[in-house]
């Protein structure tokens, strides 16, 4: 997030000191952006992966700090609530075998926090959202004992009238809940996949992420429960954008502030720095804690500024595909893609990542055609439909012929979409094996109707027939977390 957080309690004269220096960041980084040279380099990919920590029930352990102590792992770091942990694998070039060298990354990681969870009567689950979590697993004592957290959930909470409201539909059953903290947000992990892009390309490849992202989420669903209730295929969608939702309610008019969980507000058009001006001007700082150094007088002396202050409030507006900028490696951009669920093995996840890397790459080649052809509303509504139903929803696509967009299933969609996608990896330098490997599990996924989200209800089904549904999901999830741990792609794991 850009800044070390060691306060809890902010002064009115904080947030205006931190909103100039905003400010001055924007004119820095424009003033960054347009100097030649700036951010050029080799595309390279990285990732970022939450999980849980579960008891030997399949019941969250709160002892994040615990596991952290005793693991020597530097990738390994804190989250939100007591119960999870994230791993940072280190990122590599996307040309070769990148996706080979992540999934080695996260193998590994994972077998270290695996045997220091061990220490602590501590298992892993690497899944969207805990099947098991119930409501007594949340609230003001699962947070994470750090003052960047507890800064961040009295932020939230303070500038709401009333406590936080989470109502989620699903096909079958629906969810409605009344919270006063930030850590139902913790329910939600995600696999997030990094990629380093330039400049000039910036636009182009942001806008071909947004579109990418419905498809590949329909096809990687791994998140249908919550609380004891089946909801959506990707229930975090519906439920992240509620459960750190910072708006009062509507004023004169009706009218109501943007969501700080949002897919966008349009299609990009200038590029990077928009999307950063875009959270200023719309979001209203939460943690107003400023750094020493002045990004105009660094970028006036011919320097590169850290911009911590600007990466710090991006850090707090939630886009599912989000601009980011980095100081190291002489600086330069790269788009986080956020909506990719946790799980179900580390093999389905990295062939999520190389069909939404690859799909974004080959998309991007025609987006001048595309965009024109369908409004972003469309692309909005091909996610939410997506998280929702995901191998059966029906997404609007653009068609580079009249008329435009139509409406495609979307198990149709993916397989027109995966040469688009080879084409796109290939074009990045992907050794041809490699891509194969990849987006084979994602056409096999297809074929078999199996994602995770689907293999957790149907296995689920089967066990409710002869037990109680408390019962059923921990049962559910212990064959879960074995198939995971085996490594094995979600669409071979038996149902019975």
């Amino acid at each position: 997030m850009g800044l070390a957080i060691q306060q809890e309690v902010f002064l009115p004269e904080d947030y205006e000191r931190f909103a100039r220096r905003l400010d001055e960041s924007l004119v820095a980084l424009r003033e960054l952006l347009a100097r030649p040279g700036f951010g050029e380099g080799a595309a390279t990919v990285g990732a970022e992966l939450e999980l849980f920590l579960v008891d030997a029930r399949g019941f969250p352990l709160p002892v994040n700090r615990q596991v952290l102590a005793r693991t020597v792992d530097p990738r390994v770091t804190l989250e939100m609530d007591r119960f999870n942990l994230e791993l940072n694998p280190r990122p590599g070039p996307l040309a070769g075998r990148p996706f080979r060298a992540l999934q080695e990354e996260l193998e590994d990681s994972l077998r270290e926090v695996r045997r220091a969870a061990k220490t602590q009567g501590a298992r892993v689950a690497v899944v969207g959202i805990l099947p098991t979590l119930r409501e007594e697993d949340l609230g003001w004592e699962a947070l994470t004992a750090q003052p960047r957290y507890r800064a961040l959930s009295s932020a939230i909470r303070q500038r709401r009238a009333s406590p936080f409201q989470v109502a989620i539909s699903g096909e079958e059953e629906s969810l409605s809940l009344t919270w006063d903290d930030v850590t139902l947000e913790g329910a939600n992990t995600s696999f997030q996949v990094h990629l380093r892009v330039a400049p000039r390309d910036f636009a182009r490849l942001y806008n071909a992420a947004q579109l990418a992202t419905a498809p590949v989420l329909a096809v990687g669903g791994n998140s249908p429960l919550l609380l004891g209730r089946k909801l959506w295929d990707e229930t975090r969608v519906a439920l992240f954008r509620q459960a750190v939702d910072d708006r009062a309610e509507p004023g004169v008019g009706g009218f109501c502030a943007p969501a700080r969980v949002t897919f966008g507000h349009g299609w990009a058009r200038e590029g990077a720095y928009e999307l950063f001006a875009e959270s200023v001007a719309l979001h209203p700082p939460l943690l107003p804690v400023m750094g020493h150094e002045s990004p105009l007088e660094r970028v006036a002396a011919g320097g590169l500024p850290s911009l911590d202050e600007l990466r710090l409030h991006q850090g707090t507006v939630w886009t599912w595909n989000r601009a980011i900028y980095d100081p190291r490696d002489s600086g330069h951009l790269r788009i986080e893609m956020r909506a990719l669920p946790a799980g179900p093995s580390v093999v389905d996840m990295v062939a999520n990542g190389a069909f939404l890397l690859g799909l974004t790459l080959g998309l991007g080649e025609r987006m001048d055609a595309l965009l024109p052809a369908l409004p972003f509303a469309h692309a909005t509504g091909n996610f939410l439909r997506a998280a929702r139903r995901g191998l059966d929803a029906e997404l609007s696509w653009p068609g580079e012929s009249v008329p435009s967009p139509r409406v495609v299933p979307v198990v149709e969609l993916v397989r027109r979409l995966l040469p688009v996608a080879r084409r796109g990896l290939l074009v990045a330098g992907v050794e041809a094996d490699e891509v194969d490997r990849m987006l084979d599990i994602i056409a096999r996924r297809v074929d078999t109707g199996r994602t995770g989200a689907r293999w957790q209800r149907r296995v689920l089904a089967r066990l409710e027939a002869e037990l109680p549904r408390r019962d059923a999901l921990a049962a559910m999830l212990e064959r879960y977390l074995q198939h995971s741990e085996s490594g094995e792609p979600v669409h071979t794991w038996p149902e019975d």
